[in-house]
C-alpha cells in the first residue's frame, strides 16, 4: 500500500467514527438546547461566550476519539490542544458553534468536527440538531449530507442566490462594509445567519453562492472548508501564516465563482489569500 493511500484508508476511518461521535455530540446538544435557561453562561469577550453545554459537548467529543484515535492530535475551542499540528492526524473541533444563536433559542448553530492529516485540511462532519442534518465531506472523496450527495452552486457570479457574509471584531470593519457595497451593486443578496461552520456547509451544499469572513478560527472554519473542498469548491489556504493557531481570512464558493469573489474581496481591502487556479 501506497503512503497515499495509507493516509487515505485513515482518513476514511476517522471520519466514519467521527460521523457517529459528533452525531452523539449533536444529540447532547440539543438536549441542551431545549433547556437553556439553566445554562451558566460566561464571557470570553467580544463576540466570544461559552456555557457548560459547549464544554460538555467538547468533552464528548475529546474523549471519543481519544480512546479511539489516543495517537491522534487535538484542538478544540473550550479544551485548547498542544504540540504540534503539522504532521499526523489531528482533530479541530467547535462543540457548538454559533453559541449566541444557540443561548438565543435560534436554531443557526451546529457542532463542527474537522480533521488535518500532515498540515492539511482533509475532512469534516457538521452536524446541525435543529435541522436533523448531518454533512460529511473528505478532500477527494465527496460530500454528503444526511447521505445523499451535495455540490456548490454552478454558477458564475452573484445575482442567482445568497452570499453568507460573516464578521468578526477581531478585524477592521470596512473591508465587509466594502464588500457587502460592492456585492450589492452586482446584483447579489447577503446573508448572516451567526455560525460561520453551518455557513460553510451551506456552500458545500450549494444553499448559498459563496462565504466570506474577515477572520474566523481554527476550529470554527475546518470541518466546513474540508466540506467545500470535498464537495468540489474552492477555499483559500486556510493553513498558510499558523492559520491553525492564528485563524485566518475565510473565502469561499463554487469553483466558477471563485475568481469573481477572490476580485470582490482584494477590491473590498481583505487580507488577500493566493488567487483560484486558473480553469478550476
Amino acid at each position: 500500500m501506497s503512503t497515499s493511500d495509507g493516509v487515505a484508508q485513515a482518513v476514511r476511518e476517522r471520519l466514519a467514527f467521527a460521523e457517529a461521535v459528533t452525531r452523539a455530540a449533536g444529540a447532547a446538544a440539543l438536549r441542551h438546547f431545549r433547556e437553556r435557561d439553566a445554562l451558566v453562561v460566561e464571557s470570553k469577550g467580544l463576540q466570544d461566550v461559552v456555557s457548560r453545554a459547549d464544554r460538555e459537548v467538547e468533552d464528548i467529543i475529546r474523549g471519543a476519539l481519544a480512546e479511539r484515535f489516543p495517537q491522534d492530535g487535538f484542538l478544540g475551542e473550550e479544551s485548547g490542544g498542544g504540540g504540534q499540528y503539522g504532521s499526523g492526524p489531528v482533530w479541530v473541533v467547535d462543540p457548538i458553534d454559533g453559541t449566541q444563536c444557540f443561548l438565543a433559542g435560534l436554531p443557526t448553530w451546529c457542532v463542527s468536527v474537522g480533521l488535518m492529516v500532515n498540515g492539511r485540511i482533509a475532512a469534516g462532519v457538521i452536524v446541525d440538531p435543529c435541522a436533523d442534518e448531518c454533512f460529511v465531506g473528505a478532500v477527494g472523496g465527496g460530500a454528503a449530507c444526511n447521505g445523499r450527495p451535495i455540490a456548490p452552486a454552478d454558477v458564475a457570479d452573484f445575482r442567482s442566490g445568497m452570499t453568507e457574509v460573516g464578521y468578526s471584531f477581531r478585524v477592521p470593519r470596512q473591508p465587509t462594509v466594502g464588500f457587502l457595497d460592492r456585492l450589492i451593486d452586482a446584483g447579489g443578496m447577503y446573508h448572516r445567519s451567526g455560525s460561520g461552520a453551518l455557513g460553510l456547509a451551506h456552500v458545500a451544499a450549494g444553499r448559498y453562492l459563496a462565504y466570506i469572513e474577515g477572520h474566523m478560527n481554527s476550529w470554527d472554519s475546518f470541518a466546513g472548508a474540508a466540506l467545500v473542498l470535498a464537495a468540489g469548491g474552492w477555499v483559500n489556504d486556510l493553513t498558510v501564516d499558523d492559520g491553525v493557531t492564528r485563524g485566518s481570512v475565510v473565502m469561499a464558493s463554487g469553483r466558477r465563482l471563485a475568481p469573481a469573489l477572490h476580485a470582490m474581496a482584494g477590491a473590498a481591502g481583505f487580507p488577500m489569500p493566493a488567487a483560484p487556479e486558473a480553469g478550476r
